[in-house]
């Protein structure tokens, strides 16, 4: 069950420059009715507006070509059952699983960035199941090309498992830009922005990648935290230790970009966020008796 760490799309050439009231995404969008008839909403009632408009789930590109497949109602039919029926089925026999997803998340509609801490080989799956159907039915994942895709049963898996995608590694750049097509084609994306699984439990500095990409299409970022994932699966192990011990997926409330904030910013502001996740429910998920490995933001 376990899929290579997915290198970051930083590695993809910078954003092209788009429009700022795409770029603005969301925030945009849901300020027109009200401010319009002379009253301006507050921000929150901007979020919930924009996350949920109609307008936030259709206008995108129609996938062409090879971007086909990732909209496939057919592939997403069989990763409903891979992903919430059998691989469900093995995590609840290996450890004891948690999920709280806001209900905000519930209301975005078109692609967005999840963005979560890398603790073990699971983490894709987990993550792919735990969120709501609506948003996850078509959720895809980088995984390294020279690995995962050059051999057919390996690019069967992942794909099947995870609506996988290709990242180039080594310096080749033939797969380059996949992750901005995807979003631009209504095509959600999972990214690691720690750029692997953790070494010691503790969480790395996040890359800006997919800050840069939230901010170059105009999407949300819904940020995530996986509480326990180390403690049961540690680099260096295959399987969960017995016992089937505590593993939560804690989904934050979507994000999106300040006017005029840079990729770095967004992304400190990000990783703040799934820090904070961590902590606020490190505790309920593993007691106090367990020494929090993460340590301050």
């Amino acid at each position: 069950m376990s899929h290579q760490d997915p290198p970051d799309p930083a590695e993809d050439p910078a954003p092209d420059p788009v429009d700022r009231k795409k770029s603005a995404g969301p925030a945009a969008e849901g300020s027109a009715g009200p401010a319009a008839a002379g009253k301006e909403p507050g921000p929150g009632r901007r979020l919930i507006d924009s996350l949920s408009a109609r307008s936030r789930g259709e206008g995108w590109e129609k996938p062409q070509g090879e971007l086909a497949k990732y909209r496939s109602g057919w592939r997403a039919g069989l990763r409903f059952v891979l992903q919430r029926v059998l691989f469900r089925a093995i995590v609840a026999s290996a450890v004891t699983p948690q999920v709280k997803v806001p209900r905000r998340v519930k209301s975005v509609r078109g692609p967005f960035v999840l963005v979560a801490n890398h603790t073990s080989h699971v983490d894709g799956p987990l993550l792919a199941m735990s969120l709501p159907w609506t948003q996850g039915r078509y959720l895809c994942t980088g995984t390294a090309a020279d690995y995962w895709f050059d051999h057919w049963h390996r690019r069967i898996f992942v794909r099947s498992m995870l609506n996988a995608f290709p990242i180039d590694r080594g310096g080749s750049r033939k797969h380059s830009g996949t992750s901005r097509r995807l979003l631009r084609s209504g095509v959600p994306i999972l990214v690691f922005p720690e750029g692997g699984r953790q070494q010691t439990g503790k969480m790395a500095d996040f890359k800006p990648g997919a800050a840069a990409l939230a901010i170059g299409v105009g999407v949300p970022v819904i940020p995530a935290a996986i509480v326990g994932g180390y403690e049961a699966m540690p680099k260096g192990y295959n399987w969960p230790k017995k016992g089937r011990p505590p593993v939560a997926v804690v989904f934050g409330e979507p994000m999106i970009s300040e006017p005029n904030e840079s990729a770095v910013e967004f992304s400190a502001r990000i990783q703040q966020r799934v820090h904070d996740l961590y902590d606020e429910n490190h505790e309920e998920v593993l007691g106090e008796g367990v020494q929090d490995e993460e340590g301050p933001a």
